[in-house]
């Protein structure tokens, strides 16, 4: 095994690990606090919602559809003087937070929006009758019955933040990707390329399995 992985530097792939896991669990973090109120706006001035507001939902629409557009590799570039005036630098783990909360905000909004139109209008209105208020009514009958969905909606998030951690390895972002440049692809490092794909299979791979028994969980309770 040794004499086919000779190019592998187990502390550097452990430290790319560490890496990928930072980036991947402060963007998620932060695109779930700014992509929740957002998708939950985006439900409520929708045709027909709680808070119909025609104007107000097209331009929020409008913002999200361009941001979803960007492919992310163009998203990185294009935010990096913004980046380096909230971080100070573009590169490595804090230079890729920005662009990657930029990039998977808007996506998860719109899986929040979904996941709320799933809810059987005939509780919100319901909630209505009793004199709930629009807070009242997020919390207590929206977001606890769209639960499985949000979960759903956060583990297909965090797969695509994996994604993009490992494209923003093209600028120097750090974590598997970058080391799968660096290495496996400008200098023909064939085992390390594979061993970084092979971690990042496996990273999903969890993800996966655990937004799937997390769903399978509440939807028996």
């Amino acid at each position: 095994m040794n004499d086919l992985l000779t190019n592998v530097d187990w502390v550097e792939i452990a430290q790319a690990c560490l890496e990928t896991l930072s980036m991947l669990g402060a963007a998620l973090g932060f695109t779930v606090l700014l992509g929740l109120p957002l998708g939950v706006l985006l439900y409520l001035t929708g045709q027909r919602q709680l808070l119909a507001h025609g104007p107000l939902y097209r331009s929020l629409s409008v913002v999200v559809n361009v941001l979803r557009s960007l492919p992310f590799i163009i998203l990185l570039i294009v935010l990096i003087p913004l980046t380096t005036l909230l971080t100070g630098t573009s590169l490595g783990v804090k230079g890729t937070i920005p662009p990657l909360v930029v990039g998977c905000t808007p996506f998860f909004a719109r899986l929040v929006e979904t996941a709320l139109r799933e809810v059987d209008r005939g509780l919100v209105e319901a909630s209505q009758a009793m004199g709930g208020s629009i807070a009242q009514i997020i919390r207590y009958t929206l977001l606890p019955e769209a639960r499985t969905g949000l979960i759903a909606a956060v583990t297909v998030t965090a797969i695509v933040l994996v994604d993009y951690t490992a494209m923003a390895g093209v600028i120097g972002g750090g974590g598997l990707g970058d080391l799968a440049i660096r290495f496996g692809y400008q200098r023909f490092q064939t085992d390390v390329m594979v061993v970084t794909v092979l971690l990042l299979i496996l990273l999903v791979q969890a993800l996966q399995m655990s937004g799937d028994r997390l769903v399978r969980h509440f939807t028996r309770r």
